[in-house]
């Protein structure tokens, strides 16, 4: 957890100096807010493709996999939108996930069968809970029209992949 407070300081440093520099108006402009929810969404977001890439390959239960799939496809267009808005104003975004999520990774790869249905369902579970906790902060606290239109936009999606994960777990 340490490192990827560090990492995502340091994104955050490099965008507040970026915000403070003149030529930060020649982009559209950014408010603190807005441009520390794009460095977070794009860290989990990438962490989500990554787990679902792996689901995809090591999953038993056909539900698991499609929901693997499901990820890799929809956080891919999620991650790119995020990546527009970024560029657009200026921000600073990770180029890969931080240790703690590659760590999560490494974990549940190392399990396999009905172990890793379950380890990567539970995974799911707490990621979309985590990641619906950032978006619904963001919702209330951004003020760049663009990043709450695609928070909010998001949402819905994000709470039918909680919901979905919930469900394969109980089946």
């Amino acid at each position: 957890r340490c490192y990827a407070i560090w990492y995502h300081a340091s994104s955050d440093s490099a965008n507040e100096a970026k915000l403070d520099s003149p030529s930060a108006t020649q982009s559209i402009g950014a408010d603190e807010e807005s441009a520390s929810f794009l460095v977070k969404a794009a860290n989990m977001g990438m962490a989500e493709v990554d787990l679902g890439r792996l689901a995809s390959e090591k999953a038993r239960n056909q539900k698991v996999k499609d929901f693997g799939a499901m990820m890799v496809s929809d956080h891919t267009n999620a991650n790119n939108e995020v990546k527009s808005l970024a560029s657009q104003r200026n921000i600073s975004l990770p180029d890969s996930v931080s240790d703690e999520k590659r760590k999560d990774k490494e974990d549940l790869a190392k399990k396999s069968g009905a172990d890793f249905d379950k380890a990567f369902m539970e995974a799911m579970v707490d990621d979309h809970n985590e990641t619906i906790d950032l978006f619904e902060k963001a919702s209330n606290n951004v003020k760049d029209n663009a990043v709450k239109t695609f928070v909010d936009n998001t949402l819905p999606k994000l709470r039918h992949h909680l919901d979905s994960a919930k469900a394969i777990q109980k089946a």
